[in-house]
Order: structure tokens, then C-alpha cells, then sequence
């Protein structure tokens, strides 16, 4: 039993690397992996200027909560 499970672990290792050299000498893949990583930049730079917006907005609520109740 234990040998069969080196030999799985080591068929494994061999399909792991040449299924990663594969993809990191592949053009197509290297054009997905660089648009893919602009794209979450994006969406991390808008969400984090979405919540800028929402603690301003939370921020003016609360003032004119605490000007109506003086």
C-alpha cells in the first residue's frame, strides 16, 4: 500500500509540473493570467473607493443625526 501511494504522489509531481510548464510557456495563457490580475486591480480599487464613499455618507449621516437631536 505505502508504495502505491509514492507512486501516486510521484505521477502526481510529474503531471503537476509539466501541466505548470506547459502553462507558463503558453502565450494564451500568460494574455488570460495578466488580464485576469488587471481586472481584480480594478475591482479592488473601485470596492476600496466604494467604501471611501460609504464611510463618507455614514460619516454625514451622523452629523445631521446629532444636528437635528441639539
Amino acid at each position: 500500500m505505502a508504495g502505491g501511494n509514492f507512486v501516486q504522489r510521484v505521477m502526481s509531481y510529474l503531471v503537476n509540473e509539466l501541466l505548470v510548464d506547459s502553462l507558463a510557456n503558453s502565450r494564451a495563457f500568460q494574455r488570460f493570467a495578466v488580464r485576469t490580475s488587471k481586472s481584480m486591480e480594478e475591482m479592488a480599487s473601485l470596492a476600496a473607493k466604494k467604501r471611501q464613499e460609504i464611510a463618507e455618507q455614514v460619516k454625514e449621516m451622523s452629523r445631521n443625526i446629532e444636528s437635528k437631536n441639539h
